[in-house]
């Protein structure tokens, strides 16, 4: 009985721990829910209630605001679901489904750190959960009701699947005379355990919104070119069940709703923190000029893409992914701090340099610099508090109304990354000519010899 008794507890607690949690979780979306009011899926619900109505979808306008949805058509039929259910029904919903993928992508991101330093996953995945839930993209993707938290969700999908592809293309080379077992592994099976879906989550972000594009490119340009082919091929087909389903739709969004700049605001509004956001503001112009913008926004992608490129070579895939999530957040037209998301994996990479530096100081004491990391430390400090604070929402000076753009344009330049962190590329192995010396087995040893 005092076996059962101890066995139990574990159990018990952790029972606990998950209810306190969820308790949480409930409590907070009610807060945000009632400071944002679902408003973006009001907006998207309105349009597509009308389109199911027989009116346009692009042409529908809120009778408040006056502004319309630029939803990408498979993300407008998906929405679409939601406009025969209540607003608050289906805000919760949406949130409901945010959160469930954050967590999962949280799973993904912290819980090998928290493995590599000897600490319980859980207790990690939880805190890491905890101070995401305060930060301003995750709370105005969940109260405004978008879908940026299940595209984040789902490129970090992709981010697991190479890695486990990464694993196996390591076993086959190391071991590549392995026996084949007796009754193969279902197909399904042996692409959940080798990463065969790499590439699907892109493609699904892509069809639900644009900028997950530049993850396809990124797959390009360090020649991961299965994946890159196959979220392609997803967006592509994604793009055609669409056009089957709504052909008008679909034609008058790729003809004119997805070249508007302004198609999701107003470019010179403070919520605008993308790089046009920016130059709007510091022209005094309700448009970005836009050659001095593309010129910017190429420098930018390039030196994101190049910096990403880098990363992937060193083995850190999670930090290629953030460079290439923050370029495409602050290269955007609009981008609402919603689209923000990025942020947060690039405050983990932060604090987890900082802590493999300090652990890494082994030099003799005359050389060891007097604290490791701690500059590491401070910056991931500081962007956590500037998420959670959101200055450009109540100061008008320059440098706080642009915060969040300057950040970001920092991170695209300056986050590092962590060699061997978390590789999905095979080692190379060297060829070569010679054949393989192969030891001759050991005579036995003979007592009393």
């Amino acid at each position: 009985m005092p076996a059962m008794r101890t066995s139990a507890r574990p159990l018990t607690s952790r029972s606990v721990v998950v209810g306190l949690a969820c308790v949480g979780i409930l409590a907070a979306i009610t807060t945000i829910a009632q400071r944002y009011g679902f408003s973006s899926l009001a907006l998207d619900r309105g349009a597509a209630a009308s389109w199911l109505a027989g009116d346009g979808l692009y042409a529908y306008r809120a009778p408040d605001s006056h502004l319309g949805t630029a939803l990408p058509p498979p993300a407008a039929l998906l929405v679409a679901l939601a406009a025969v259910l209540p607003l608050p029904v289906a805000g919760w919903l949406v949130a409901l489904a945010g959160v469930a993928a954050l967590a999962l992508a949280l799973i993904a991101l912290a819980g090998p750190v928290a493995r590599r330093y000897g600490r319980r996953r859980w207790p990690v995945v939880l805190a890491a959960g905890a101070l995401a839930l305060t930060a301003e993209p995750v709370r105005a993707s969940l109260g405004l009701g978008t879908l940026d938290l299940l595209v984040f969700g789902l490129v970090t999908a992709d981010i697991v699947a190479l890695r486990r592809r990464a694993c196996a293309d390591r076993r086959a080379r190391w071991w590549p005379g392995r026996p084949a077992p007796a009754v193969p592994a279902p197909r399904l099976r042996r692409m959940r355990i080798e990463g065969g879906w790499a590439g699907i989550g892109v493609g699904l972000a892509t069809a639900l919104a644009v900028t997950p594009a530049f993850f396809i490119g990124y797959l390009a340009v360090t020649k991961q070119w299965r994946a890159a082919l196959t979220a392609a091929a997803t967006t592509a087909a994604a793009a055609a069940g669409a056009l089957l389903i709504a052909p008008h739709e679909t034609v008058a969004w790729a003809g004119e709703v997805l070249w508007r700049i302004d198609r999701s605001g107003p470019v010179d509004a403070p919520a605008n923190q993308s790089l046009a956001g920016v130059l709007a503001r510091l022209y005094d112009s309700a448009s970005t000029p836009l050659l001095l913008w593309l010129s910017f926004s190429l420098l930018v992608v390039a030196v994101g893409m190049i910096r990403a490129r880098s990363a992937h070579a060193e083995g850190d895939e999670v930090t290629a992914f953030t460079l290439v999530g923050i370029t495409a957040a602050i290269t955007g037209p609009v981008t609402g701090t919603h689209e923000l998301v990025w942020v947060l994996p690039a405050v983990l990479v932060l604090l987890d340099e900082a802590a493999r530096r300090r652990f890494a100081a082994r030099r003799p004491p005359s050389l060891r610099p007097r604290r490791p990391g701690s500059g590491l430390a401070t910056a991931a400090v500081l962007t956590y508090l500037l998420v959670v604070l959101a200055p450009m929402s109540g100061l008008t000076d320059p440098v706080s109304r642009n915060s969040y753009a300057l950040a970001l344009i920092l991170l695209v330049n300056a986050l590092p990354w962590r060699p061997g962190a978390a590789p999905t590329a095979p080692a190379p192995r060297v060829a070569s000519d010679r054949p393989a010396i192969i030891p001759p087995p050991r005579e036995p040893l003979v007592r009393g010899s």
